[in-house]
C-alpha cells in the first residue's frame, strides 16, 4: 500500500505541533478546523501548494513589518493552495477570522494584502478592496501599509505607487483601496480579494451585497472576513458563524470556507483569574485559557495586561460584562440585561460600615442646594420623589415613596411593607386609597422648598400635565425657552438620555460617592434595576421583573441626575 504524501511546511508543522503541546490554549473550533478541514486538505493529491511563494511572503512581511506569530504563518500557508488542474482557483475562497479585540487581525492581514500586489505574487490586476462600516475603521487598516511605505520610500517606490487613498503595484497594476459600506454603486467584478473588516457591525446584507455582486471573475478570487464578536445579534456575523460551525463539524464545504474561530467557552472565562482573586498575587494569574479567544496573547504582554485590567473592570462595573465577553472572549451575550451594580455596592451606598450596619449620614444643612427628581408612572402603583444634594464630593439622596395599597398586585409585590416604621423602613407610605394623588408629591416638594434651595424639579412625560397643574397652583413655573429659569423641567426619556446618565450613576456606586442612607426601599429598587444594552450599543434602565419588582424610587434618582450640573455651580459673592 502506497501512502499518500502529505503537504508539509514549517509554517504548518510548527503550528500543528504547538496545538498538540498546548491544547488548553486552542479553541474547540480551531481543533475542529484542524481535524475536519486542515488535515484532510493536507492529504489531498489534487492541490498545488506554492511553498516557494509562501516563503517569499513570510520573508517580505517580516522584513518590512514585524515578526509573524506561528498561527499567522499557519494561516498564510492556506492562501497559497490552488487546484492542481486549474491553478486559477484557490482552495479556500472564503476565509474567516474571529478573534478577540487587540489580537492584530488586520495587523497581519494587511502585510499579506500588500504582498499580493507585488511582482513576487505575480498576479496582474489583482485588486483588493477593504470594506468597513466607517471611514476611520477602513483607513486604520489602509494606514498600516501607508505608514510602512512612507517610512521606506526609497525602496518601496520601485514596487509600488501610493497616495492616501490607493496603493498600486507598479508591475502588476494591482491596486488596493479602502471603502466604506455605505457606498452606493460599488461593483465587485474587478476585485481579486474583498476584505470585510469587523462584520459584527452589520445588521443585514444590504451594504455587503453592493461589493459581492459580480465578484469572482478574477484569478485567485477570495473574500477574507475579520471580526470580533459584537452586540448585534441575528445579523451577518451570526449567520457566518453558524455556517462555519456546520463546516467545522464535517458537513460539505461547498463554499470553500476556512473558518479560524477563536473564542472561549462561557464557563471557562473566570478560571484564569480564580486563584488570583483569592490571593491577590499576580503570579497566580494563568491566562492560557484566554488564548482560545486571543491567540496573540502569549506574544503580546500589552494585550495580556489589557485583558486583566478589563476583567477587573467588568467585575466592578457590570455594564462592561457584555463588552468583555463579546469583544474580548467572543462569547455572545444572549441576555443583554445586567444588574446595575453589585449588591455589595448597594450596601455601601447605605452603610459606612456594611458589617456593623452603621448607616451613612444623609444630613445636609438647611439652605443647601438640591435637585428634585420625580417618578410617577401610574396612579395605582408607585410614586417616588427625592432630593439630590452634593456635599463634599458626595451625592446624597433623600426620598419618599407612596404605594397604592389597593393595587391589584399589591399583595404580590416582593417587599416587606409590614416593616414600615422600623429602622430602614421609614421613607415610604402605603396609601389605602384607589390611587395616589399627585398632590402628595407636590406638597412634599413644596415643604422641601421651604428648607432647601431647590434648583430644578425634574420629571419625565408620564403624568406631566397633572403634575404641572398641581405645581402651578403653588406658583411654581415651568422651564421653557422663554422661561429658562422655570423650576419644572420635563425630560423625554430615550436611549440618548440614558446613555449619558447611566455611566455616571454606575460610577457613583463603584466609587462609593452615592449616599442613600439606610433606605430598604431604595436598596430594593436599585437591585430591581437592570442596565440593558440595546442592539445599537446604547444603555437603558429596565425593571428586571416589570410587574412585581418595582424601581420607581431609583428612577426618581435617575431623573434628578439629569440636572446634577446645577449642584456643581458655585455661588460667587462680589463685595462692592
Amino acid at each position: 500500500m502506497i501512502m499518500k504524501k502529505m503537504i508539509t511546511h514549517d509554517a504548518i508543522d510548527d503550528y500543528l505541533k504547538f496545538v498538540d503541546e498546548n491544547p488548553d490554549a486552542i479553541s474547540e473550533e480551531v481543533k475542529l478546523l484542524i481535524k475536519n478541514i486542515v488535515t484532510p486538505t493536507l492529504r489531498r493529491d489534487d492541490i498545488f501548494f506554492d511553498s516557494e511563494t509562501l516563503d517569499k511572503c513570510i520573508a517580505f512581511c517580516e522584513r518590512w513589518f514585524y515578526p509573524l506569530f506561528p498561527f499567522q504563518k499557519f494561516h498564510y500557508a492556506f492562501v497559497f493552495m490552488y487546484e492542481k488542474e486549474n491553478p486559477e482557483n484557490v482552495i479556500f475562497r472564503d476565509i474567516f477570522d474571529l478573534m478577540g479585540r487587540g489580537n492584530g487581525k488586520d495587523g497581519y492581514l494587511m502585510p499579506l494584502a500588500l504582498f499580493l500586489l507585488s511582482p513576487m505574487y505575480g498576479v496582474f490586476n489583482y485588486n483588493i478592496d477593504i470594506i468597513a462600516n466607517g471611514e476611520d475603521q477602513a483607513k486604520d487598516s489602509f494606514e498600516i501599509l501607508y505608514d510602512m511605505l512612507e517610512a521606506n520610500k526609497k525602496i518601496m517606490r520601485k514596487m509600488f505607487y501610493w497616495n492616501k487613498t490607493v496603493i498600486i503595484g507598479r508591475k502588476t497594476r494591482s491596486r488596493l483601496k479602502y471603502n466604506t459600506s455605505n457606498a452606493k454603486t460599488k461593483d465587485g467584478k474587478k476585485s481579486g480579494m474583498l476584505i470585510f473588516n469587523e462584520l459584527h457591525g452589520y445588521e443585514d446584507y444590504k451594504q455587503l451585497n453592493v461589493f459581492t455582486s459580480g465578484f469572482g471573475k478574477v484569478k485567485h478570487a477570495r473574500t477574507w472576513t475579520i471580526s470580533t464578536n459584537g452586540i448585534v445579534r441575528d445579523g451577518p456575523l451570526d449567520e457566518k458563524i453558524e455556517l462555519s460551525m456546520s463546516v467545522l463539524h464535517g458537513e460539505a464545504n461547498y463554499l470553500r470556507m476556512f473558518p479560524f474561530i477563536c473564542r472561549m467557552k462561557r464557563e471557562d472565562v473566570h478560571k484564569p483569574m480564580k486563584k488570583n482573586l483569592e490571593t491577590n498575587d499576580p503570579n497566580d494569574i494563568d491566562t492560557t485559557l484566554w488564548e482560545q479567544a486571543n491567540p496573540s496573547l502569549r506574544y503580546l504582554p500589552i494585550l495580556r495586561s489589557a485583558l486583566i485590567f478589563d476583567y477587573y473592570n467588568f467585575l466592578t462595573k457590570p455594564s462592561y460584562k457584555t463588552e468583555f465577553y463579546s469583544k474580548r472572549m467572543n462569547i455572545p451575550m444572549q441576555d443583554h440585561e445586567q444588574a446595575l451594580t453589585s449588591w455589595n455596592n448597594i450596601l455601601k451606598a447605605s452603610y459606612s460600615d456594611v458589617e456593623q450596619k452603621i448607616p451613612r449620614d444623609t444630613y445636609v444643612e438647611p439652605g443647601s442646594s438640591a435637585v428634585v427628581g420625580i417618578d410617577f408612572a401610574q396612579f395605582n402603583d408607585f410614586a417616588s420623589v427625592g432630593l439630590l444634594f452634593l456635599k463634599d464630593r458626595e451625592y446624597i439622596w433623600q426620598s419618599k415613596t407612596w404605594i397604592c395599597g389597593r393595587s391589584k398586585h399589591f399583595c404580590e409585590i416582593k417587599f416587606p411593607f409590614d416593616k414600615y416604621g422600623s429602622t430602614g423602613f421609614m421613607d415610604f407610605e402605603v396609601i389605602d386609597e384607589d390611587y395616589i394623588h399627585e398632590d402628595y408629591l407636590v406638597r412634599w416638594v413644596v415643604d422641601a422648598m421651604r428648607m432647601y434651595r431647590i434648583q430644578k424639579i425634574v420629571l419625565d412625560s408620564h403624568r406631566y400635565q397633572l403634575m404641572k397643574r398641581s405645581f402651578e397652583s403653588y406658583g411654581i413655573s415651568v422651564e421653557s425657552r422663554e422661561n429658562p429659569s422655570g423650576m419644572i423641567r420635563m425630560i423625554r426619556i430615550n436611549q440618548s438620555v440614558y446613555n449619558i446618565v447611566a455611566p455616571f450613576i454606575e460610577k457613583l456606586f463603584v466609587d462609593g460617592t452615592i449616599n442613600i442612607g439606610d433606605s430598604a426601599i431604595m436598596r430594593w429598587a436599585i437591585n430591581n434595576t437592570a442596565l440593558q444594552i440595546k442592539k445599537d450599543g446604547l444603555l437603558t434602565f429596565e425593571k428586571i421583573e416589570p410587574k412585581l419588582r418595582k424601581n420607581d424610587p431609583f428612577m426618581a434618582l435617575v431623573h434628578a441626575c439629569q440636572a446634577r450640573e446645577l449642584l456643581e455651580k458655585k455661588v460667587i459673592q462680589i463685595w462692592m
